[in-house]
C-alpha cells in the first residue's frame, strides 16, 4: 500500500511549544501544538494514559504517545503483510501527523452496548426494560442518599460533642433534645439504629459516594404504526427515554447495526481543519484521509461496523457555500464521497489479506477484518475534546496567549458575512454590545443626569460594565457611593437589588438597555443579517438537524443524535415525540431529558413536628422535654415606601435621645432610629448602627419580644431618671429606656412600665382616675401628614373600656429616686416610714 508524505511535511512545519498541563495529581510538561488549548492537550494526555506503554519520548510532541500509538498499527499491518517496512513507516508518519494537524481523532467506544436489542412487542422485553430502569434510577439516586446518611449520622455526632453536661445525659435523646431531632432525621434519612448508636458513641461515619457510572443507551425496536398510534410500546419507550438513556428504532436491523456499531473502533474527521489546509478539503484530500483511516481503523479493531463521523460539517459548509439548499446537497456529496473511499479501500485491505494469505506469509484466523456496515455519525464527547470540535454556534470560546478564554464572533459566520457585504462589526456588536450606556437604548446617560447622576457616578458605572457580568452590578455599591445612593436617591439600605425601579426606570427601558451593553448573545434576531444565514443563525440546530439528514442515506447505521428535551418533559408527551418521529419516518430517535437548573426546584410550606415524635425517639416518663423547632422564612420582609409610626423624645439621666419607628401597615414594628443629643460621634455612629441591626433582624421576622427580653435591665451609663416618657420613669441605661417603651407601646408589656404610670387612665389620654372620661380627637394620635386629610377632622377616640374605682388618697411619694436592690431600678420610694419598690414591689428595709 502506497502513502505520500503529504500530511507528514505540512506537519513539520505546524508550530508547536512547550506547555504546563496541571492534571489531578500531577504537572505535566509537554511539547503540543501551539493553537491547542490546555484542556485540548489534557484529554489527549488522558487518552495518551489509557493506552498500552509504548515508552514516553520527552521533547517529543505528546511525549511520543500519539506517534508510538500509529507506529504500533503499522507494526501490526506489516505483520498481517499488508505493508513493507518502508510503507509501515510511511504510514505511521502520515497518521500521527493527520492528528498533529487536527484533522482526525480515534474515538474508541467508551461505553459499548453489550446485551441484544430489546423487541417492544414482547411483554417480557418491556418487564425487562423496567427492571433495567429501576436499576439505573437507583444509580442516580444513590449518591445523594449516601450523602444524606453521612451527613445526618455526623450531625449526631456533632449533637453530642456540642452537649454541655454529663456524658450520660448528653448521649440519651430522651435528655438531649437536639440529639433527639438529629437522630430521627438520621432514621428518616435510611440510617440503622445500629449506626446511629455508634455515631452517638462517637464513631465517625464517613461514607463518600461512588462516581456516577456511565452507562451504553438501551437500544429497542417496535413496528412503525405502533409507535405512531401512541400504544404501550410507545408509552414504556418514552418512560425509559426520559429517565435513562433509550434508542428506539423501527427495525430489528437498524437495532443490531447500532449496537454492532459501539462496539467498534471509531475516527472523527474534521472538516474545518481539512479546509484550512493548502490545498483545502478537495476531494483527493478528502479520500486520502479517509483512506488512512480506514486501515487504522480495521488494524486497531476487529469490528463489524467502519464508523468515520464527519466533524464540523456545518461550519464548513457555511465557508464554502451561501445557498441553503446547495449546503444540504453538498453534506451529501461529502457524504457519498466518504463512503466510497471507505469501500474501496476496504476492498484493497481484502485484496491484500488474500494475497498474503495465499503467498503463506499468515494463517487465516489473523485476517484483517472485513466490515459489514458504515456509519457516518460518531459522538463521543471525549473525541470531540481532543479534537477542539464544538457544536456550531455563533459565539466562539478560545484560548489567548495568557492561557484566559475568551469569546468572539465565530470565524466561519465571520468569513461567511463578510461575504455578503455586511459589516462584521454589526454582528459583533449585536452578539456581545457596546459595553457602554453612551448613545444606548432604552435609557442613556442623559436619562441618569435627569434623576440626578452626575459625572463622577457615570464614569464609575462606565468602569464597571467594562468588566461585570450581571447589568444590576453596575448600579449598586460599591460602584456607586453609599451616601449618594442615600442622599441623591433616597435608597436606605446598601445593595439594594432594583435600583433601576426604584427611580422609575421601567422594566422594558432597562431590558432594552442591558441588551445595548451586553449584547443579545444570539444572532438569531440581528436584523441586518444576510438573507442566506437567516435559517442557519435563528436555528443552528435544526441546520445541523438538516445537514444530518442529507448525510443519512449514505450511512448504513442510522443517525443516533441526541435530543435534548425539558426537564420537566413528561411520558405523555414523549409518547407524541416518538409517535411524530415515526410518523416522519425517521429510522432511529434517541430522546432524554435535560438537566434540571441548580438549586431548588420546590417551595415547601412549613410543617410542625407531629405527635409521631414520641413514638419515634421512644421517650418515656414525666420528665420528659419536648422542643418546638419552626423553621422561619428568611426572605425579608419590606417595609412600605409610605410608613406610619411615631417619634418620642425623653431625657435618660439628663441626654436627649429621640426614638423613631416605622410601622408596617398592620401595625407591627418594623424598624427604629436612635438619635442621641450633643454626645459623641462614636457614641451616636454606635447608637445609629446598633438601631439599622435591630430594624434588619425585625424585617427578617425576628419577634420583637426576642429584642426586648435580651435589653431590658442592661447598665451602662447614662442611666437615671427619665423625663418626657408618661410611662418609663427611670432606666438602667438607654437600650434598657428603648426597649421598655418599646415593649409597653407595640408588645402590651406592661410590666416594663415603671409605678406611677398606673395613674394615668387606661386609654392613655391623661388625667387622674376620678375624672370623667372625655373624647379626645383622634389628630392626637394620628398623623395628618401621612393620612393626607383622608382623616375627617371630627373624627375623635372614645374613652370606652376604662376601669373606675372609687378615688382614693394616694400615699405621699417622695421626689428622691434611690436604685432598688433586688431589681435595680431607681424606683424604690419612702411611704410614710418603709420603702416600697414600685417596679417589683419588694418592700427591702434601709438603714440610715
Amino acid at each position: 500500500m502506497r502513502f505520500t508524505a503529504r500530511f507528514a511535511t505540512l506537519a513539520k512545519t505546524a508550530p508547536v511549544s512547550t506547555r504546563e498541563i496541571e492534571r489531578a495529581n500531577s504537572l505535566d510538561s509537554v511539547l503540543a501544538p501551539t493553537d491547542w488549548t490546555d484542556v485540548r492537550i489534557e484529554a489527549w494526555l488522558d487518552w495518551a494514559d489509557a493506552q498500552p506503554d509504548r515508552g514516553r519520548s520527552p521533547g517529543v510532541w505528546m511525549n511520543g504517545s500519539v506517534h508510538g500509538w500509529a507506529a504500533g498499527l503499522a507494526e501490526r499491518g506489516q505483520t498481517l503483510g499488508l505493508f513493507s517496512r518502508i510503507e509501515a513507516v510511511a504510514f505511521a508518519g502520515e497518521l500521527s501527523a493527520t492528528i498533529r494537524l487536527g484533522l482526525a481523532v480515534p474515538a474508541t467506544s467508551a461505553a459499548a452496548i453489550d446485551e441484544d436489542p430489546l423487541d417492544l412487542t414482547d411483554a417480557g422485553a418491556r418487564r425487562q426494560l423496567a427492571e433495567v430502569l429501576a436499576g439505573r434510577r437507583a444509580d442516580r439516586l444513590a449518591p445523594g442518599a449516601v450523602e444524606a446518611v453521612s451527613e445526618a449520622l455526623e450531625a449526631v455526632t456533632d449533637a453530642v460533642l456540642r452537649c454541655e453536661g454529663p456524658r450520660s445525659d448528653c448521649a440519651d435523646p430522651a435528655r438531649n433534645p437536639a440529639l433527639a431531632r438529629v437522630a430521627l432525621a438520621a432514621r428518616r434519612a435510611g440510617a440503622g439504629d445500629a449506626d446511629i448508636l455508634r455515631a452517638i458513641a462517637g464513631e465517625r461515619f464517613l461514607a463518600r459516594p461512588r462516581p456516577v457510572r456511565t452507562l451504553p443507551p438501551l437500544v429497542a425496536f417496535a413496528d412503525r404504526g405502533l409507535i405512531e398510534s401512541g400504544g404501550t410500546e410507545a408509552l414504556a419507550a418514552a418512560e425509559a427515554a426520559l429517565d435513562g438513556d433509550l434508542i428506539l428504532t423501527f427495525s430489528s436491523g437498524d437495532a443490531r447495526r447500532i449496537c454492532d456499531a459501539t462496539r467498534c473502533g471509531a475516527a472523527i474527521l474534521h472538516l474545518p481543519a481539512i479546509a484550512a489546509l493548502p490545498d483545502g478539503c478537495s476531494d483527493e484530500v478528502l479520500e486520502e484521509i479517509t483512506r488512512l483511516w480506514t486501515i487504522a481503523l480495521s488494524l486497531a479493531d476487529a469490528g463489524s461496523v467502519t464508523s468515520l463521523g464527519l466533524s464540523g460539517l456545518a461550519e464548513y459548509l457555511v465557508i464554502e457555500r451561501t445557498d441553503n439548499a446547495r449546503r444540504e446537497s453538498e453534506a451529501g456529496r461529502i457524504g457519498g464521497l466518504v463512503v466510497a473511499a471507505i469501500k474501496s479501500t476496504t476492498l484493497e485491505i481484502a485484496s491484500l489479506s488474500a494475497s498474503a494469505r495465499d503467498g503463506g506469509q499468515r494463517d487465516s484466523t489473523t485476517d484483517s477484518p472485513r466490515p459489514t456496515a458504515l456509519s457516518l455519525f460518531v459522538d463521543n464527547a471525549d473525541a470531540a475534546l481532543r479534537l477542539g470540535a464544538k457544536a456550531f454556534s455563533a459565539v466562539d470560546h478560545y484560548q489567548t496567549g495568557d492561557g484566559e478564554i475568551a469569546s468572539r464572533l465565530n470565524p466561519a459566520l465571520a468569513t461567511a458575512i463578510g461575504r455578503s457585504n455586511v459589516e462584521i462589526e454589526a454582528a459583533e456588536r449585536w452578539l456581545f454590545g457596546h459595553r457602554t450606556l453612551d448613545g444606548a437604548t432604552g435609557f442613556d446617560h442623559t436619562t441618569l443626569r435627569e434623576l440626578g447622576f452626575t459625572d463622577v457616578e457615570l464614569d464609575a458605572i462606565e468602569a464597571a460594565l467594562a468588566h461585570v457580568s450581571r447589568f444590576e452590578d453596575a448600579f449598586r455599591a460599591p460602584v456607586l457611593d453609599a451616601g449618594f445612593l442615600r442622599d441623591v436617591l433616597g435608597v436606605t439600605e446598601d445593595g439594594t437589588p432594583d435600583l433601576l425601579k426604584h427611580i422609575g426606570i421601567s422594566t422594558e427601558a432597562v431590558a432594552t438597555a442591558r441588551a445595548w451593553v451586553f449584547g443579545h448573545g444570539t444572532l438569531a434576531d440581528w436584523p441586518e443579517a444576510p438573507q442566506s444565514l437567516k435559517p442557519l443563525l435563528n436555528d443552528p440546530a435544526a441546520f445541523e438537524a438538516r445537514l444530518r439528514a442529507a448525510l443519512e442515506p449514505f450511512s448504513e447505521v442510522a443517525d443516533t443524535a441526541l435530543q435534548t428535551l425539558d426537564w420537566r418533559t413528561s411520558p405523555t408527551a414523549a409518547t407524541r415525540l416518538l409517535g411524530e418521529a415515526a410518523a416522519a419516518g425517521q429510522r432511529a430517535v434517541r430522546i432524554r431529558r435535560g438537566t434540571p437548573p441548580a438549586g431548588r426546584l420546590l417551595i415547601l410550606p412549613e410543617v410542625e413536628a407531629s405527635g409521631g415524635r414520641r413514638h419515634d425517639t421512644d421517650v418515656r416518663g414525666p420528665d420528659r422535654v419536648v422542643e418546638k423547632v419552626v423553621e422561619r422564612d428568611r426572605t425579608r420582609r419590606k417595609l412600605p415606601d409610605r410608613r406610619k409610626g411615631y417619634i418620642q423624645k425623653a431625657a435618660v439621666g439628663g441626654h436627649k435621645v429621640y426614638i423613631h419607628t416605622g410601622e408596617y401597615d398592620d401595625g407591627e414594628l418594623g424598624e427604629i432610629f436612635i438619635d442621641m443629643h450633643k454626645e459623641g460621634a462614636a457614641f451616636r455612629s454606635v447608637m445609629n448602627n446598633f438601631a439599622i441591626a435591630i430594624s434588619i433582624g425585625l424585617q427578617y421576622g425576628v419577634p420583637l419580644d426576642e429584642f426586648v427580653d435580651a435589653f431590658v435591665f442592661t447598665r451602662f451609663e447614662p442611666a437615671g431618671r427619665v423625663t418626657g416618657n408618661d410611662t418609663i420613669r427611670s432606666a438602667t441605661s438607654i437600650l434598657d429606656y428603648i426597649f421598655r417603651e418599646l415593649g409597653v407601646s407595640y408588645l402590651n408589656r406592661n410590666e416594663l412600665a415603671s409605678a406611677g404610670s398606673d395613674l394615668l387612665p387606661p386609654d392613655g389620654l391623661g388625667g387622674t382616675p376620678d375624672e370623667e372620661a372625655h373624647t379626645v380627637p383622634a389628630a392626637r394620635f394620628i398623623s395628618k401628614g401621612f393620612a393626607r386629610g383622608t382623616a375627617p377632622d371630627n373624627l375623635v377616640v372614645l374613652p370606652f373600656g376604662q376601669k373606675r374605682d372609687s378615688p382614693s388618697t394616694p400615699a405621699p411619694i417622695t421626689t428622691e429616686a434611690v436604685a432598688c436592690p433586688a431589681c435595680g431600678d431607681f424606683t424604690l420610694q419612702q411611704r410614710g416610714s418603709g420603702w416600697l419598690c414600685d417596679s417589683c414591689g419588694v418592700a427591702p428595709s434601709m438603714q440610715g
